[in-house]
């Protein structure tokens, strides 16, 4: 995954100062390596690699579980996103209205594959596996904004990409 061109790097008192936070509101909770994480990446916008063997030590856990979690649910990330993000439905339902056909049409625009951002550092690509939208598929979220009945020409309009 690339990282956006115009992202600066977190200063490392940052990424320590989140971590430990997150560390402190879950402290004592039985299974709290989860909400851990995702306080960290709500608060930084994703996970960097230096949490890891902060949450690691405070949680007695290896570096390697940590980052298995991570690396395993698609919803964190280790890098920023850009400043639009585009999730797009690959359940059964948009994938029977035009969904594949959407996909490919993203990942052409963007110059990009899921779980990347395209070259320009503008929009990261993300699959989503069901924005409850079914009767009205295919269907994108843009920034935690869903819209319904995506076609290749609408989501260029969406995204301001044109023809």
């Amino acid at each position: 995954m690339n990282t956006p061109p115009h992202k600066a790097p977190l200063s490392e008192d940052t990424v320590l100062q989140a971590t430990q936070e997150a560390l402190h509101r879950h402290a004592g909770q039985k299974g709290n390596l989860l909400p851990i994480l995702h306080d960290v990446q709500h608060t930084l916008g994703h996970i960097p690699e230096s949490a890891v063997p902060v949450i690691a030590q405070a949680l007695q856990l290896s570096r390697a579980e940590v980052h298995g979690v991570i690396s395993f649910y698609p919803h964190f990330r280790q890098t920023p996103a850009a400043d639009v993000v585009l999730e797009v439905c690959r359940a059964e339902s948009c994938q029977a209205m035009g969904g594949e056909q959407l996909a490919a049409h993203a990942q052409q625009k963007l110059s990009c594959g899921f779980h990347a951002t395209s070259a320009d550092g503008k929009v990261t690509l993300e699959p989503v596996y069901c924005l409850g939208l079914c009767a009205q598929s295919p269907a994108v979220m843009i920034n935690g904004r869903p819209h319904a009945r995506v076609t290749p020409a609408k989501l260029d309009q969406l995204l301001g990409t044109g023809a």
